[in-house]
């Protein structure tokens, strides 16, 4: 697996493999438990292999161009590795109450797919192509989206480590 979605496998095993149901569905007044976070990162690996399975289906990179909002906000997350805080993802991404053994059992098989799909759009339309656009940062190659899902997960796996209890 990449180097990006391999640290990020680890970073997710690590931050939820040794806390039980109940634990993850823990959590404080007005922020989601850690269930609820590993959801939205379900959903986000979700969304990023419909998007990679429309560009492989067309057969072209589906990239728009970057805006001068979108260049900087990739600067930050992809480049920088910082995922500013408090910001809300798009309603597709919210969570919608999965049980937490079934995304523990799932959320892995979507980042496995999400990796064979990102490695197939590099290789049909080569490392530079803007394969898709990401909501926030705009137009992304595989690599960068490689690297914005394991900026991404790190900061949910620091929460969740810090709701379960094992930061």
């Amino acid at each position: 697996m990449d180097s990006y979605l391999e640290r990020l496998r680890q970073e997710l095993e690590d931050a939820t493999g040794g806390a039980s149901a109940s634990a993850l569905e823990q959590g404080s007044a007005g922020k989601w438990n850690s269930a609820q976070i590993m959801e939205h990162l379900f959903l986000t690996y979700k969304t990023t292999n419909r998007g990679i399975a429309k560009c492989l289906e067309q057969g072209a990179p589906l990239g728009t161009r970057a805006t001068l909002k979108d260049r900087f906000a990739k600067l930050v997350v992809v480049n920088l590795g910082y995922m500013p805080p408090g910001r809300k993802g798009p309603e597709r991404v919210m969570p919608r109450g999965m049980p937490p053994e079934e995304v523990r059992r799932t959320i892995f098989s979507e980042l496995q797919q999400m990796w064979s799909g990102l490695d197939e759009c590099e290789r049909r339309f080569g490392a530079p192509a803007k394969i898709m656009d990401h909501p926030f940062l705009g137009p992304l190659t595989a690599g960068q989206w490689r690297k914005f899902h394991w900026v991404h997960g790190r900061h949910h796996a620091r929460q969740i480590r810090e709701r379960t209890g094992e930061s």
